[in-house]
């Protein structure tokens, strides 16, 4: 497969849309570090992901919490996606919904001894230059793994907002003004009490069918209500309506507090039947009420991810066929960052397929690159994947591309100093404005050959040895420059040293 890439990525470089133009740093350096979204998700639902059963120790879920991040840490990913709300509760502390069974074993009980999972993974997130985008479930009032029903879970505290499906799930009514109410509370205490960097929807909006079994949603009373009210619109219309007033009212809310927090979407990867004339599949459209479109059209996103689970060389579901319509919906030049998921075992066929999708997203958006991998564990499961990516396209470190649309001022460039010490020389620097800093990048030639290395929050020097290579081709270090990054992605412009001078 991989020998079709050249060919694949020039063709789509070809077609991709050229009104999205995030603007790039001026350096006075001819060199720029990559910019990709490289992310994959967290799943605490059913313990997918994390942590690997309920009712670990709070030493055992922080071990595993670390690993994880240093899996992406060291693979060069920048991004973590925790599922912290999967069936109305919380894995950290709330007052308006109960802890997880999912962490604990039992619904309502806090971790012993006692910590807050969430803090936990944005601090340590963080100190490894990973942003933390939290994942939260709009609807879903109980997961048929979530075992007992506790008298904290909202179908005994609200049990007007809720309602049993035939598969044994339970729902929110995303009609009732209730639903809307508490799932922006949800999201906006989250906003406002930690330091996240994203939040994230998935794709269960009313819930498919199956959940059902095949029956339609039981919306009677919110929908009788509707009618005697004087409603005039068909009932997919009023569902689809009540969806639509959620995502803009989260949309705006994350705004109006916190302009840097960006707000994700990662609905099903088909819109509808027929759009584009190729594809075929399930219609979220008409069977979850989630006009996924319109929200991209609207622009009440700031990075789209669709889920694109599907191959390359599937005709009714291609990948990149699938990539490029989105892209042409894409009006307000959010982020558009697929959601990839190829399979589950470790043959040549998977590993080349993530590859090459990796590379044609690249090629068909190449202003602002990314991918988010269903899931993490993928990836560590994955050994041959993993190392595929990490000697090829994640070879590199790379920056979260930049969110102009949120923030397009850089950072005032760092203070720097040097100090040699025998073969090597000491870069130490210190951010203009700490508040305004989440990464730095150190830029440096040896030679003609310009490389960096991105650095994190905390990290405060660098050590670069004045020669590199052997004494029969030694190269001389002979200019350094620094820069910083905000929290958006904006980098400084670079405070350069000439080594030699």
């Amino acid at each position: 497969m991989r020998s079709i890439l050249p060919l694949l990525v020039l063709f789509f470089l070809s077609c991709s849309s050229s009104r999205y133009v995030i603007p790039e740093t001026s350096h006075t350096i001819p060199v720029r570090a990559d910019r990709e979204f490289r992310a994959a998700w967290i799943a605490t639902v059913a313990n997918i992901n994390w942590p690997s059963k309920p009712g670990l120790t709070t030493a055992d879920q922080q071990k595993e919490a670390i690993e994880l991040l240093e899996f992406l840490q060291a693979h060069h990913f920048n991004a973590a996606i925790l599922q912290v709300r999967p069936q109305a509760d919380a894995l950290y502390p709330s007052e308006l919904e109960p802890w997880s069974y999912f962490l604990t074993g039992q619904q309502g009980k806090a971790p012993d001894p006692y910590y807050d999972p969430l803090q936990f993974w944005v601090d340590e997130a963080h100190d490894r230059g990973i942003e933390l985008h939290v994942w939260l479930n709009p609807y879903r009032a109980h997961h048929i793994s979530g075992k007992e029903i506790s008298d904290q879970s909202i179908i005994h505290t609200n049990p007007e907002l809720v309602m049993k499906l035939k598969e044994g799930y339970w729902w929110m009514d995303p009609a009732q003004q209730g639903t809307q109410d508490r799932t922006t509370n949800v999201v906006m205490d989250l906003v406002n009490r930690y330091d996240i960097d994203g939040v994230h929807f998935d794709d269960y909006f009313y819930p498919y069918p199956s959940y059902n079994l095949g029956e339609d949603f039981p919306d009677n009373n919110s929908w009788n209500a509707y009618l005697q009210s004087g409603g005039k619109l068909s009932r997919g219309d009023w569902r689809r309506e009540s969806v639509n007033v959620l995502i803009e009212r989260i949309y705006r809310n994350i705004k109006e507090q916190k302009p840097h927090v960006k707000f994700g979407l990662s609905p099903f990867g088909i819109w509808r039947p027929g759009y584009p004339e190729s594809i075929e599949g399930f219609d979220q459209y008409d069977q979850l009420y989630a006009d996924a479109r319109l929200w991209l059209n609207k622009g009440w996103i700031d990075y789209f991810t669709p889920q694109l689970y599907w191959p390359i060389n599937r005709t009714a579901q291609s990948f990149p066929v699938l990539l490029g319509w989105w892209n042409s919906e894409n009006v307000h030049n959010r982020h558009l960052w697929p959601g990839i998921s190829v399979g589950r075992d470790t043959t040549d066929r998977n590993a080349d397929e993530t590859f090459n999708q990796i590379m044609i997203s690249r090629g068909i958006l190449p202003r602002s690159q990314g991918v988010v991998h269903w899931s993490i564990s993928s990836l560590t499961l994955n050994p041959k994947t993993s190392k595929i990516l990490l000697d090829g396209p994640y070879k590199k470190q790379a920056l979260v591309p930049a969110s102009p649309w949120l923030d397009n001022i850089r950072p005032l460039p760092p203070s720097v100093s040097s100090s040699q010490l025998l073969d090597e020389i000491n870069f130490s620097w210190t951010p203009a404005n700490e508040n305004d800093n989440f990464r730095t990048v150190i830029y440096y030639r040896y030679g003609d050959r310009w490389n960096y290395t991105i650095l994190n929050r905390n990290d405060r020097n660098f050590s670069l040895k004045k020669n590199s290579g052997g004494e029969t081709n030694t190269v001389i270090l002979n200019q350094v420059a620094i820069t910083t990054t905000d929290r958006v992605g904006n980098e400084s412009l670079p405070k350069i040293i000439n080594v030699n001078e």
